[in-house]
């Protein structure tokens, strides 16, 4: 059994039925595996929700496994920041926090913007 971190995107699509992410993440769940969210990606994605839509969202949300914002995972997030940022690559601090919860609590991640993710300790599950 697998525990997935869907990003944000995959978020997005499942709740407005698009590119299959709804069917792909049941699929998931039937197998047997997990999903799982973090306080970053709950911000994203009620960050763009209308008002009718939020409790449509929240039921949505209530069945994922949810995973804290350890300040071990902040300092992982900083260090990754600060160590492809010396490389020449900028990584957003929500997608940095995201990989670090992932890597924290050994989820895997799902997402389709797979170049978001370049640290090689962080298993992606990359949709293209």
């Amino acid at each position: 059994m697998t525990t997935f971190l869907p990003d944000t995107n995959i978020l997005i699509n499942a709740l407005n039925g698009r590119r299959g992410a709804k069917e792909m993440l049941r699929e998931l769940v039937l197998k047997g595996d997990r999903l799982a969210c973090c306080p970053i990606t709950i911000a994203e994605l009620f960050s763009g929700v209308r008002p009718g839509d939020v409790s449509k969202v929240e039921e949505f949300v209530r069945t994922l496994r949810w995973h804290e914002t350890t300040p071990a995972v902040a300092r992982q997030a900083g260090r990754w920041r600060y160590d492809y940022a010396r490389r020449g690559v900028t990584l957003s601090l929500a997608d940095a926090l995201i990989a670090a919860t992932a890597y924290e609590h050994g989820l895997k991640i799902i997402t389709e913007n797979g170049k978001h993710f370049p640290m090689p300790e962080v298993s992606i599950y990359e949709l293209g």
